[in-house]
């Protein structure tokens, strides 16, 4: 049964969190290659981005190029810029600013969610599914890590004793009627294939 959904994509904007560093009059790749951070250049600048994601997707990227050109180390404008890149299919592209979000959101579940929707798109499901574990272990109970690692699971044919409670809590938690219906469907599916007897 080849029962096909959409991985959604979680909320492009999150809480940006400030961090610490050199205050500058320039970015890093400033013309005199000062390297200073400008923080707050980088967080407005970040805030239009954001306003342009839905209704001007080559605006909001060069907007976060930009505000990360004020501060690379801006989290939450890798992982948007993630975002876009991944709806162009530029995988690797993609893939590099969820890496980037990660290691600078360390408690944040939404960059290793995207990166597992990166690698899976890319082929790399094993990949994927470590990285929807991390999300998971980052924030348990985050719905979009539980809906990518039974989205991989049951695509790749990598079920396991927990893809049920996984489809469980989907059909349970989701608002999305798309999801719910799809993890029902796959629900009974499981249900209806025979017991593997011990060897």
């Amino acid at each position: 049964m080849n029962i096909r959904v959409p991985i959604i994509l979680p909320a492009l904007a999150v809480a940006t969190a400030l961090l610490a560093g050199c205050g500058g009059a320039r970015g890093p790749y400033s013309a005199d290659g000062s390297g200073q951070r400008d923080e707050a250049r980088a967080q407005a600048t970040y805030r239009s981005a954001n306003e342009a994601l839905a209704s001007d997707p080559k605006k909001a990227e060069a907007l976060l190029r930009e505000a990360l050109g004020y501060d690379l180390y801006l989290g939450p404008a890798h992982n948007n810029l993630g975002v876009l890149l991944l709806k162009q299919d530029r995988l690797y592209d993609a893939a590099e600013e969820f890496e980037w979000a990660r290691k600078l959101m360390p408690g944040n579940p939404e960059p290793r969610v995207n990166l597992a929707i990166a690698l899976e798109r890319g082929g790399k499901h094993l990949d994927a599914l470590d990285a929807a574990h991390a999300a998971l272990e980052s924030a348990p109970g985050n719905l979009p890590a539980i809906q990518a690692i039974a989205y991989i699971q049951v695509r790749e044919g990598l079920t396991d004793a927990q893809t049920r409670g996984h489809l469980d809590t989907i059909i349970m938690r989701s608002t999305d009627e798309r999801w719910r219906d799809w993890a029902q469907r796959w629900r009974l599916t499981l249900d209806a294939r025979p017991a593997v007897a011990a060897p």
